[in-house]
């Protein structure tokens, strides 16, 4: 797979073998999804870390088909002080190993991203081995300043969705009966919609 990678270095020098690293990572999406459309990585030193030991960030930025896959890893303040406790001990075995806690920063992050790009994968080829339309609703209420809605479903209920699950920044065009389609996915309170679609608008009673 000829992966399109933009890797960009923070508050750092940039590194061929880094870059490597990366570009080696990279190529393992197509294991789990050939439909990427590019890849952009972010490797940076917060300026806090910059005199206190390297504290490696890695931004992964996925664009897919509908939207994009964002994974950012940051150690935690647990790990900064977890490392400086155990760093004399280890002090003599990563002589060896300069840039082990880059390469493992890169690991991480791959590997998370990994798992998301799996699941968005099985979703998608969920979606197209069933070839059954995306269901339809209705926009039933709108909080257009905190940015969310949710849609009436055929079934009569309701289902939550964010201004970024609409497709083409298409947020500020709903209003209450609008025509969508959508997918449902878990969200963190439940089932949520996503790939919100607009296909019309038909003027109807909304609740109250």
């Amino acid at each position: 797979m000829q992966l399109p990678i933009q890797i960009t270095f923070r508050n750092m020098e940039s590194s061929p073998a880094v870059e490597a690293r990366i570009r080696e990572e990279a190529e393992k999406f197509s294991e789990f999804y050939d439909h990427i459309m590019g890849c952009r990585v972010m490797v940076e030193i917060p300026h806090q870390h910059r005199h206190r030991g390297k504290r490696f960030h890695i931004r992964i930025d996925l664009t897919v088909p509908g939207g994009e896959i964002v994974v950012k890893h940051e150690p935690s303040l647990h790990d900064s002080i977890q490392q400086t406790e155990t760093e004399k001990r280890k002090k003599e075995q990563e002589i060896a190993a300069p840039h082990k806690e880059i390469y493992v920063a890169i690991r991480d992050a791959f590997k998370a991203a990994r798992r998301r790009l799996q699941d968005y994968a099985r979703k998608q080829s969920g979606a197209v081995k069933r070839h059954e339309p995306a269901p339809r609703a209705h926009v039933s209420r709108l909080f257009p300043e905190e940015g969310y809605g949710y849609l009436e479903i055929p079934e009569g209920s309701e289902i939550y969705f964010h201004k970024n699950s609409v497709l083409n920044d298409g947020f500020g065009k709903l209003a209450v009966g609008t025509e969508v389609s959508f997918v449902e996915e878990a969200g963190d309170k439940g089932p949520q919609a996503s790939t919100v679609r607009i296909i019309g608008k038909r003027r109807r009673a909304g609740r109250e």
